[in-house]
C-alpha cells in the first residue's frame, strides 16, 4: 500500500511541519494552501502542494480529483488540519465573524471528510485525522468562537467514529495544546480586525491581559514544539489500531484530566486563572 496523504492549511505551523515530516521519511504527501504564494513557495521547497481552501467545497473536488489521478485513485489519509482563532467575549463576537470561524474550522473540515469518506470506503481503508484542541475539551474565557468550533468538530468526530465502526476507516481526533506557531499572532490579527476598539465592558480586561497575554505565550514554558504533535500523528498513521484521540502537550494532559474528574464548578474557578 502506497503511503499517500492529503494535509490541509500547510502555509505554516503544524501542517506545514508535518507535511515536510511526512515527506522526509517516506510517505507521498499532498500538501494544501489557500493562498497562491504559499502553493507556489511549498512546491519550491519539493512538494506536492495544490491550492484548496476548505470553505469552497469546488477546491476540495478538485484537489482530490487531481490527487486521485496520480495515485490509482486511491488516497490512505487525510489530515484535516486548516483552521485558525478568532479571540474575543462571547458577547463581543458578531454573529457574522462567529459563523466565518465556523465555515471554516467546522464546515470546511466536514466538507473534506465528506468528500474523502466514499473514496476511502471504495478502497476499502483508510485513517481520517481531525484537529482539535485542549479547547475541544475545556473552554477559556475570550475564546468562545473557537472554543465552540472546536467543541463542535469533538461532537462530529465522536458520531462518525461510531458511525464508521464497522469499516477499516480509522477516525483520530487530534487535541493539541499550546504549540510554537503562527496561530496567535493570526489570533491576535483577528482580534484587531473584528473585536479591538469596539465599545465593550471587557476593553480594561482585553488592554490589560488579552493582547499582553498572547504575547506572553510566546515564552510559555508549556508551549511545545510541533515535533510532539507529528509523533501522535505518526501513531495514527501507522498503529493497526489507533486510539480514537491522542493528547498532545502536558497543557492538554493536565486540563484533559481535570476535566474528567473535577465537578464543574471547581474546574471553572481554575480556568479562569488561566
Amino acid at each position: 500500500m502506497e503511503k499517500t496523504i492529503l494535509i490541509t492549511g500547510c502555509s505554516s505551523g503544524i501542517g506545514y511541519d508535518t507535511a515536510h515530516y511526512l515527506h522526509k521519511h517516506g510517505y507521498r504527501v499532498f500538501a494544501s494552501a489557500r493562498k497562491a504564494e504559499d502553493v507556489q513557495r511549498l512546491q519550491n521547497e519539493g512538494l506536492d502542494a495544490y491550492l484548496l481552501d476548505v470553505t469552497k467545497p469546488q477546491t476540495i473536488k478538485q484537489t482530490l480529483e487531481a490527487i486521485l489521478k496520480k495515485t490509482d485513485g486511491k488516497l490512505y489519509a487525510v489530515f484535516n488540519n486548516a483552521g485558525y482563532g478568532q479571540p474575543g467575549a462571547v458577547e463581543d463576537i458578531p454573529t457574522e465573524v462567529l459563523r466565518e470561524q465556523f465555515e471554516t474550522n467546522l464546515f470546511g473540515l466536514h466538507e473534506m471528510t465528506r468528500q474523502i469518506i466514499p473514496i476511502m470506503r471504495k478502497q476499502g481503508y483508510g485513517r481520517i485525522i481531525q484537529h482539535s484542541s485542549v479547547l475541544g475539551i475545556v473552554a477559556l474565557r475570550f475564546r468562545g468562537a473557537y472554543n465552540a468550533s472546536k467543541y463542535a468538530i469533538e461532537g462530529l468526530c465522536d458520531t462518525l467514529r461510531l458511525e464508521l465502526m464497522n469499516d477499516d476507516i480509522h477516525v483520530i481526533t487530534i487535541n493539541t495544546g499550546p504549540i510554537h506557531t503562527d496561530f496567535r499572532k493570526n489570533a491576535t490579527k483577528k482580534f484587531y480586525e473584528h473585536i479591538h476598539k469596539k465599545p465593550t465592558v471587557f476593553e480594561e480586561e482585553y488592554e490589560k491581559e488579552l493582547i499582553p497575554h498572547e504575547e506572553a505565550k510566546k515564552k510559555d514554558p508549556f508551549t511545545r514544539n510541533s515535533n510532539v504533535v507529528i509523533a501522535n500523528i505518526m501513531k495514527a498513521l501507522e498503529k493497526d489500531k489507533p486510539r480514537p484521540r491522542y493528547y498532545n502537550t502536558s497543557a492538554t494532559h493536565f486540563l484533559g484530566g481535570l476535566k474528567r474528574i473535577l465537578p464543574t464548578a471547581i474546574l471553572d474557578k481554575i480556568l479562569l486563572k488561566i
